[in-house]
């Protein structure tokens, strides 16, 4: 996808539509999901974590009671979740053997859409220490 789309759809459709719920209900816990790696700089070489990290400096300005970034990195699908994007359903499929073992190994790195869900819950509910939430700290706040 070309930057000036990319930024339109990341940037520009996520801003107005957090911007008209701050308004209309300023005591709102937001949540954004944006990705590992993510640029807060807003100026760096990858032209996603620059436009995510510009997208997520702007939520955090917002008059929120709080506003939260979450940062998961590789997000393990369950109860039959599956990507929209092809390329990524073709990667689960050739990695799914494997899934089990890496996470099992890497818990806070390879996080479930249940660990995701349930770390939302709880910040939207409780809030968070901290606005930008990395794999590790989604993973300490969604396990069981």
């Amino acid at each position: 996808m070309k930057e000036a789309d990319y930024e339109r759809l990341t940037y520009g459709l996520t801003l107005t539509a957090a911007e008209t719920l701050s308004w209309l209900n300023p005591r709102m816990v937001f949540i954004y999901v944006s990705g590992a790696g993510t640029d807060s700089s807003g100026h760096g070489r990858i032209m996603w974590a620059r436009v995510k990290g510009r997208t997520e400096n702007a939520l955090l300005k917002l008059p929120f009671k709080q506003a939260h970034m979450f940062r998961p990195g590789f997000i393990r699908p369950m109860h039959g979740a599956v990507s929209k994007t092809r390329s990524t359903r073709l990667l689960y499929m050739v990695i799914a053997p494997l899934l089990p073992v890496l996470q099992w190994a890497f818990p806070a790195l390879i996080l479930t859409t249940e660990i995701i869900g349930r770390a939302m819950v709880r910040v939207a509910k409780h809030g968070s220490p901290r606005p930008i939430l990395e794999a590790a700290d989604i993973y300490a706040i969604g396990r069981l």
